[in-house]
């Protein structure tokens, strides 16, 4: 199976935090394909930017090859991307979430994530 790792799910992966639920950390290791998004790499670069994610320094230098080194694999933000996640009609205003929730839906996979709100949705979550 493939899955897409919302962008704490990828942090606490990185930096071995027990937030990381057990069961999401078993379904990481199994999986077939692990997608990291783009947008994530953007939200962890701007928190760790303004001083919300210190502890990101490393990912935010490595990205990419700390990413590969695991297996993990990008996943591009394309414009059907952008644009389901701006028409998705629904109040939460996080524009990085929107965009994993459309990731998740128009790639059909499962997204690794701990917000409930998006079970609401019709997004598959793993955790």
């Amino acid at each position: 199976m493939r899955i897409l790792l919302d962008t704490h799910a990828l942090l606490w992966w990185f930096l071995d935090d027990p937030a990381l639920s057990r069961d999401a950390r078993a379904e990481i290791g199994k999986a077939e394909a692990v997608l990291v998004s783009a947008i994530s790499g953007l939200e962890i670069a701007t928190k760790f930017r303004i001083g919300r994610l210190p502890e990101a320094e490393r990912l935010v230098m490595n990205f990419e090859s700390m990413a590969a080194e695991v297996g993990f694999l990008a996943l591009s933000v394309t414009t059907d991307h952008a644009l389901l996640a701006g028409r998705l009609a629904f109040s939460h205003k996080d524009p990085f979430d929107r965009v994993l929730i459309a990731q998740s839906m128009l790639e059909r996979v499962p997204l690794v994530s701990n917000e409930r709100l998006f079970d609401t949705l019709g997004v598959k979550r793993l955790w």
